[in-house]
Protein backbone atom coordinates (compact mmCIF):
# COMPACT_ATOMS: atom_id res chain seq x y z
CA UNK A 1 0.00 0.00 0.00
CA UNK A 2 1.04 3.61 -0.41
CA UNK A 3 -0.15 6.85 1.26
CA UNK A 4 -2.55 8.93 -0.85
CA UNK A 5 0.08 11.67 -1.25
CA UNK A 6 2.26 9.20 -3.17
CA UNK A 7 -0.53 7.91 -5.38
CA UNK A 8 0.10 10.20 -8.37
CA UNK A 9 3.82 9.37 -8.83
CA UNK A 10 3.08 5.69 -8.21
CA UNK A 11 0.30 5.77 -10.78
CA UNK A 12 2.61 7.47 -13.28
CA UNK A 13 5.26 4.78 -12.80
CA UNK A 14 2.62 2.08 -13.19
CA UNK A 15 1.34 3.74 -16.36
CA UNK A 16 4.80 3.96 -17.94
CA UNK A 17 5.67 0.38 -17.00
CA UNK A 18 2.35 -0.74 -18.44
CA UNK A 19 3.00 0.97 -21.75
CA UNK A 20 6.48 -0.57 -21.95
CA UNK A 21 5.14 -4.06 -21.23
CA UNK A 22 2.12 -3.74 -23.50
CA UNK A 23 3.85 -2.55 -26.68
CA UNK A 24 7.34 -4.08 -26.31
CA UNK A 25 7.16 -6.73 -23.60
CA UNK A 26 8.81 -9.47 -25.66
CA UNK A 27 11.75 -7.33 -26.76
CA UNK A 28 12.23 -5.76 -23.31
CA UNK A 29 11.33 -8.79 -21.21
CA UNK A 30 14.11 -8.37 -18.63
CA UNK A 31 13.23 -4.72 -18.05
CA UNK A 32 9.54 -5.60 -17.79
CA UNK A 33 10.27 -8.32 -15.25
CA UNK A 34 12.47 -5.94 -13.23
CA UNK A 35 9.83 -3.19 -13.26
CA UNK A 36 6.94 -5.40 -12.23
CA UNK A 37 9.12 -7.24 -9.73
CA UNK A 38 9.83 -3.89 -8.11
CA UNK A 39 6.14 -2.98 -8.02
CA UNK A 40 4.97 -6.34 -6.67
CA UNK A 41 7.79 -6.58 -4.12
CA UNK A 42 7.20 -3.03 -2.95
CA UNK A 43 3.46 -3.50 -2.51
CA UNK A 44 3.94 -6.79 -0.70
CA UNK A 45 6.51 -5.35 1.73
CA UNK A 46 4.69 -2.07 2.43
CA UNK A 47 1.40 -3.88 3.09
CA UNK A 48 2.89 -5.26 6.30
CA UNK A 49 2.86 -1.80 7.88
CA UNK A 50 0.05 0.54 8.92
CA UNK A 51 -0.86 3.70 7.04
CA UNK A 52 0.27 5.87 9.99
CA UNK A 53 3.87 4.69 9.62
CA UNK A 54 4.55 6.63 6.43
CA UNK A 55 8.35 6.75 6.60
CA UNK A 56 8.67 3.06 7.43
CA UNK A 57 6.12 2.20 4.76
CA UNK A 58 8.07 4.03 2.07
CA UNK A 59 11.29 2.41 3.24
CA UNK A 60 9.68 -1.02 3.18
CA UNK A 61 8.29 -0.33 -0.29
CA UNK A 62 11.73 0.60 -1.65
CA UNK A 63 13.50 -2.34 -0.01
CA UNK A 64 10.81 -4.78 -1.06
CA UNK A 65 10.82 -3.31 -4.56
CA UNK A 66 14.56 -3.69 -4.96
CA UNK A 67 14.39 -7.25 -3.66
CA UNK A 68 11.50 -8.07 -5.99
CA UNK A 69 13.27 -6.55 -8.98
CA UNK A 70 16.51 -8.41 -8.27
CA UNK A 71 14.68 -11.70 -7.84
CA UNK A 72 12.79 -11.27 -11.10
CA UNK A 73 15.92 -10.32 -13.05
CA UNK A 74 17.90 -13.17 -11.49
CA UNK A 75 15.12 -15.49 -12.56
CA UNK A 76 14.89 -14.01 -16.05
CA UNK A 77 16.06 -17.30 -17.53
CA UNK A 78 12.73 -18.72 -16.43
CA UNK A 79 10.92 -15.46 -17.14
CA UNK A 80 8.82 -16.99 -19.89
CA UNK A 81 7.57 -19.66 -17.51
CA UNK A 82 6.73 -16.98 -14.94
CA UNK A 83 4.77 -15.03 -17.52
CA UNK A 84 2.93 -18.19 -18.52
CA UNK A 85 2.12 -18.99 -14.90
CA UNK A 86 0.70 -15.53 -14.38
CA UNK A 87 -1.31 -15.78 -17.56
CA UNK A 88 -2.73 -19.16 -16.50
CA UNK A 89 -3.73 -17.81 -13.09
CA UNK A 90 -5.37 -14.78 -14.70
CA UNK A 91 -7.29 -16.93 -17.18
CA UNK A 92 -8.75 -19.25 -14.53
CA UNK A 93 -9.63 -16.31 -12.30
CA UNK A 94 -11.40 -14.66 -15.21
CA UNK A 95 -13.39 -17.82 -15.90
CA UNK A 96 -14.41 -18.38 -12.28
CA UNK A 97 -15.39 -14.79 -11.50
CA UNK A 98 -17.86 -14.88 -14.37
CA UNK A 99 -19.54 -18.01 -12.96
CA UNK A 100 -19.14 -18.63 -9.23
CA UNK A 101 -16.75 -16.15 -7.64
CA UNK A 102 -13.09 -16.65 -6.79
CA UNK A 103 -11.42 -19.96 -7.74
CA UNK A 104 -10.00 -22.39 -5.19
CA UNK A 105 -6.24 -21.85 -4.57
CA UNK A 106 -5.48 -25.34 -5.89
CA UNK A 107 -7.21 -24.50 -9.16
CA UNK A 108 -5.10 -21.36 -9.49
CA UNK A 109 -1.93 -23.35 -8.76
CA UNK A 110 -2.79 -25.98 -11.39
CA UNK A 111 -3.60 -23.26 -13.92
CA UNK A 112 -0.28 -21.56 -13.17
CA UNK A 113 1.63 -24.81 -13.67
CA UNK A 114 -0.19 -25.46 -16.94
CA UNK A 115 0.49 -21.91 -18.07
CA UNK A 116 4.19 -22.25 -17.27
CA UNK A 117 4.40 -25.50 -19.26
CA UNK A 118 2.63 -23.99 -22.26
CA UNK A 119 4.85 -20.93 -22.04
CA UNK A 120 8.01 -23.00 -22.39
CA UNK A 121 6.48 -24.70 -25.41
CA UNK A 122 5.22 -21.56 -27.12
CA UNK A 123 7.68 -19.08 -25.68
CA UNK A 124 7.37 -16.14 -28.03
CA UNK A 125 3.60 -16.08 -28.30
CA UNK A 126 2.86 -16.69 -24.62
CA UNK A 127 5.33 -13.99 -23.64
CA UNK A 128 3.76 -11.53 -26.05
CA UNK A 129 0.21 -12.26 -24.86
CA UNK A 130 1.18 -12.20 -21.18
CA UNK A 131 3.14 -8.95 -21.32
CA UNK A 132 0.57 -7.28 -23.58
CA UNK A 133 -2.38 -7.97 -21.29
CA UNK A 134 -0.41 -7.46 -18.08
CA UNK A 135 0.91 -4.16 -19.38
CA UNK A 136 -2.53 -3.14 -20.62
CA UNK A 137 -4.01 -3.61 -17.16
CA UNK A 138 -1.14 -1.73 -15.51
CA UNK A 139 -1.47 1.27 -17.83
CA UNK A 140 -5.26 1.25 -17.43
CA UNK A 141 -5.08 1.25 -13.63
CA UNK A 142 -2.33 3.89 -13.66
CA UNK A 143 -4.32 6.06 -16.06
CA UNK A 144 -7.48 5.80 -13.96
CA UNK A 145 -5.57 6.71 -10.81
CA UNK A 146 -4.03 9.75 -12.53
CA UNK A 147 -7.53 10.84 -13.57
CA UNK A 148 -8.67 10.68 -9.96
CA UNK A 149 -10.43 7.32 -9.81
CA UNK A 150 -12.44 7.52 -6.59
CA UNK A 151 -12.32 3.76 -6.08
CA UNK A 152 -8.53 3.78 -5.89
CA UNK A 153 -8.54 6.82 -3.61
CA UNK A 154 -11.06 5.20 -1.27
CA UNK A 155 -9.03 1.98 -1.13
CA UNK A 156 -5.89 3.91 -0.25
CA UNK A 157 -7.69 5.92 2.43
CA UNK A 158 -9.07 2.74 3.97
CA UNK A 159 -5.58 1.28 4.27
CA UNK A 160 -6.14 -1.50 1.80
CA UNK A 161 -3.37 -2.96 -0.33
CA UNK A 162 -3.43 -1.38 -3.79
CA UNK A 163 -4.07 -4.53 -5.83
CA UNK A 164 -6.40 -4.06 -8.81
CA UNK A 165 -8.69 -6.88 -9.92
CA UNK A 166 -9.65 -6.77 -13.61
CA UNK A 167 -12.82 -8.80 -13.20
CA UNK A 168 -14.15 -6.81 -10.24
CA UNK A 169 -14.53 -3.26 -11.58
CA UNK A 170 -15.93 -0.57 -9.35
CA UNK A 171 -19.64 0.28 -9.62
CA UNK A 172 -20.27 2.22 -12.81
CA UNK A 173 -17.06 0.96 -14.42
CA UNK A 174 -18.31 -2.14 -16.22
CA UNK A 175 -16.51 -0.83 -19.30
CA UNK A 176 -13.07 -1.34 -17.71
CA UNK A 177 -12.62 -5.06 -18.64
CA UNK A 178 -13.59 -4.29 -22.25
CA UNK A 179 -11.06 -1.47 -22.50
CA UNK A 180 -8.49 -3.81 -20.95
CA UNK A 181 -9.31 -6.43 -23.58
CA UNK A 182 -9.00 -3.90 -26.41
CA UNK A 183 -5.68 -2.58 -25.13
CA UNK A 184 -4.37 -6.11 -24.64
CA UNK A 185 -5.30 -7.16 -28.18
CA UNK A 186 -3.73 -3.97 -29.51
CA UNK A 187 -0.55 -4.71 -27.58
CA UNK A 188 -0.43 -8.27 -28.94
CA UNK A 189 -0.76 -7.03 -32.52
CA UNK A 190 1.85 -4.33 -31.94
CA UNK A 191 4.35 -6.85 -30.63
CA UNK A 192 3.62 -9.45 -33.31
CA UNK A 193 4.01 -7.11 -36.27
CA UNK A 194 6.07 -4.13 -35.09
CA UNK A 195 8.16 -4.41 -31.92
CA UNK A 196 8.49 -8.18 -31.51
CA UNK A 197 11.14 -8.58 -34.18
CA UNK A 198 9.22 -11.18 -36.21
CA UNK A 199 8.46 -8.96 -39.20
CA UNK A 200 12.03 -7.72 -39.30
CA UNK A 201 13.40 -11.24 -39.61
CA UNK A 202 10.93 -12.03 -42.39
CA UNK A 203 11.99 -8.97 -44.40
CA UNK A 204 15.66 -9.81 -44.07
CA UNK A 205 15.06 -13.38 -45.10
CA UNK A 206 13.12 -12.20 -48.16
CA UNK A 207 15.94 -9.92 -49.22
CA UNK A 208 18.33 -12.81 -49.23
Amino acid sequence: MLPISYQVPAALVLLLCGVMACVAGFRLLRYVLAAFGFIIGGLAASSLLGTSETAYMIGAFLLGGVAGGVIMVAASFIGVALVGAGLGATAVTLAYTQVSGDPHPYVVILASVAGAWLATWLQRYVTIVGTAFGGAWALLVGGLALLGDQGKLAAAAAGQVWVPYPMHPAPGQAWVPWVWLALGVGGVLMQLYVTGGHSGRVVKKGKK
